[in-house]
């Protein structure tokens, strides 16, 4: 599996950005960028299961990632383990499409200095399908 990496330095307090990056309502507003209706089922909880969801652009059904927060340390880190897809509004976490990459973790790491905030983006990634929406 590959290893992406990427950053950005945001001119905010680290408190700001997470919010800004998990609350429900200004979530939906960021994740825009990548597929309108995106948004997720669940909370941010260490363990808990969430849906990260959204119309499929091809098809407009239901459709998304099936997860666990795998660590949740408050405005530090987050780590988001992927178990499977949503389609059609089903879950599967046992064809073997899904078995070639389930357990990849997309982790996010927030630094803070002088006022500003650096979030450092950590992803497996069995191919190119994530390193576009970072760019």
């Amino acid at each position: 599996m590959n290893k992406l990496h990427f950053s950005i330095a945001i001119n905010a307090p680290k408190a700001k950005v997470w919010s800004t990056m998990l609350d429900d309502k200004t979530y939906r507003v960021w994740t825009e960028a990548f597929t309108p209706g995106s948004h997720y089922v669940g909370d941010w909880s260490k363990g808990s299961k969430i849906l990260f969801l959204g119309p499929d652009p091809n098809t407009g059904k239901l459709g998304g990632m099936v997860s666990r927060i795998k660590e949740n340390r408050l405005h530090e880190y987050i780590s988001i383990e992927h178990l499977g897809v949503v389609q059609d509004g089903k879950e599967d976490t046992t064809s073997d499409a899904v078995k070639a990459w389930a357990g990849a973790h997309e982790n996010y790491t927030f630094k803070e200095k002088d006022g500003k905030t650096e979030v450092l983006v950590d992803i497996d990634s069995s191919g190119g399908e994530f390193e576009e929406m970072f760019k």
